[in-house]
């Protein structure tokens, strides 16, 4: 049986010399691998009561739809700014080169919703920290951070200290 590290594609030198990509578009192409992604996801939520799952755009939307869909809970999507149609609560992040906004429906977090929160990818943490800080604005408790791939080297997972984050592949480099 494989496992799931199996299906990721290393790309040497993208986008940059010395950095190795780590494609989840090969885990997506491949029926195996998706049921394996999701489920070993889905697995890291086993023991923890939620009321809600949260996804990032975009990728964020393409594990955390079927936990949602498989585990009868319902999904809110955190975009990027401008794309959601109804009133928004924001919170701006930085990235490497620059900053982003990313947005939430003010009215998709009830107060006191324990809302776990999933992703493809922890590399340096901005994106879920802020979608973190987004849900507690709106009185959510993060009970469980569930990405797919961490890469440790970016120290992503010292911004979300305190949460219980977990990742199904951790690779140590950058």
């Amino acid at each position: 049986m494989k496992k799931i590290e199996d299906y990721v594609r290393s790309i040497p030198d993208f986008p940059e010399p010395g950095i190795i990509f780590r494609d989840v578009t090969s885990i997506l192409q491949d029926a195996d691998g998706l049921k394996l992604a999701i489920d070993s996801m889905q697995e890291c939520l086993k023991d923890t009561e939620v009321d809600v799952i949260v996804g990032t755009e975009s990728r964020g939307f393409m594990f955390g739809v079927p936990i949602a869909y498989n585990l009868h809970k319902p999904f809110v999507p955190v975009r990027k700014k401008g794309k959601l149609p109804c009133e928004t609560v924001s919170r701006s992040y930085d990235l490497e080169y620059g900053s982003a906004t990313i947005e939430m429906h003010r009215d998709s977090i009830k107060p006191g919703q324990k809302v776990a929160v999933i992703d493809d990818l922890i590399a340096t943490g901005g994106t879920v920290e802020a979608a973190v800080k987004l849900i507690e604005e709106l009185g959510g408790e993060v009970v469980k951070i569930v990405f797919l791939m961490e890469l440790a080297g970016l120290k992503g997972r010292e911004k979300l200290a305190g949460y219980d984050v977990a990742s199904v592949i951790r690779y140590e480099g950058k």
